[in-house]
């Protein structure tokens, strides 16, 4: 097994969990007043998100590799555009838990590419499995409530 693919990989990763972590501090407070019950499924995927950028790095580290701690440019644009788009057509709960969703749809696809890949060894498979696993149940319960 490679290391450097098994670093490079593990390295996509915690950039796109980087966006995620830029990303949630833009809907802070702007979907709680219609949606409150979201407050605690979106609180748990901020700790979830952390948690997962700390065994990124660990598993980055544990193979030798230089951790990459930045995030995609792709999501800084992403970021950049819902800036843009707020600024004239006023933040409102249903674009950002559109935004939302559209993130951890990036996310989900990110993830299963890498475990589709076969860059990973068994130990990093399993961690982003689960990390997976996790993003799979932030998503449903964001589309769920943005379908209603």
């Amino acid at each position: 097994m490679d290391n450097n693919k098994i670093v490079s990989t593990l390295n996509d990763l915690l950039n796109i969990t980087n966006d995620r972590i830029k990303g949630f501090s833009k809907v802070e407070d702007k979907v709680w007043e219609t949606y409150s019950p979201l407050k605690n499924d979106y609180d748990q995927m901020v700790r979830e998100s952390q948690t997962m950028k700390s065994d990124l790095v660990a598993l980055i580290s544990e193979k030798g590799g230089e951790v990459d701690d930045t995030s995609t440019t792709a999501g800084a644009l992403h970021r950049t555009w819902i800036d843009v788009k707020n600024a004239f057509a006023g933040d409102n709960a249903e674009s950002t838990l559109e935004n939302v969703v559209f993130g951890e749809n990036a996310a989900i696809d990110a993830y299963e590419e890498a475990l589709e890949d076969g860059n990973l060894c068994p130990q990093s498979t399993a961690a982003v499995a689960r990390q997976l696993e996790q993003l799979k149940s932030s998503f449903a319960k964001f589309e769920t409530i943005r379908q209603i």
